[in-house]
């Protein structure tokens, strides 16, 4: 299967390179470039892309601010943060806006085409740096609000267990799992299991 990318960047040289590193990788066709926010937003409804690259810092519109629209007007489109910025703020808010992942740039060009293939396969990813920031950001949120059988649930979250595999060791149903994470992420103030499994390695709960 070949995955769709729109490379979207405000530096031409930038955004070029990245395309041409890309479009040579298997599997990876480089459908379009745009150069700020508001041409990803437009570009990625004309030409549907499967995965968009977006840069953080651009004028016209940022790439926080693009992320949030498409997320509205095209949920199906997987959006990943690529950017030079390690900060903490960034990272955040293109998580909370809905980004996929968030990476920098300075990933070979292999990685990057991976980075590309596991995000179109629904795999939010974090680059190392990025994760530190997540889990600071989280840090001031303590596990005490949660119930002992979250955090066990929790525990086993981060260590990679499925619902099923959670609900066979803990004597519970696949239904009542779910809802257990579903009360996690609310009351941590988390999206995904990614941040989960980060939480409670960075909180001391694994």
């Amino acid at each position: 299967m070949t995955v769709r990318v729109l490379v979207v960047d405000d530096q031409r040289l930038v955004r070029e390179g990245i395309a041409s590193l890309l479009g040579i990788q298997p599997g990876i066709e480089v459908v379009g470039m745009a150069a700020d926010g508001r041409d990803a937003v437009e570009q990625t409804l004309a030409l549907g892309p499967d995965v968009v690259l977006m840069d953080v810092r651009m004028p016209e519109m940022d790439g926080v601010d693009a992320v949030a629209v498409l997320r509205r007007r095209a949920p199906g489109c997987r959006v990943v943060m690529l950017t030079t910025f390690d900060d903490e703020e960034y990272v955040v808010q293109a998580l909370r806006a809905g980004a996929a992942g968030y990476l920098l740039k300075d990933l070979p060009a292999a990685e990057l085409a991976e980075a590309v293939r596991l995000a179109h396969a629904g795999v939010n990813q974090l680059d190392h740096a990025a994760a530190r920031h997540v889990a600071a950001a989280l840090s001031a949120r303590s596990a005490d609000v949660l119930t002992s059988r979250e955090v066990d649930v929790l525990r086993m979250v981060a260590a990679g267990a499925t619902n099923r595999e959670i609900a066979a060791r803990l004597y519970l149903s696949e239904g009542t799992v779910k809802n257990h994470i579903s009360r996690i992420l609310g009351r941590l103030g988390l999206r995904h299991r990614t941040q989960a499994a980060i939480y409670a390695r960075d909180n001391g709960l694994c």
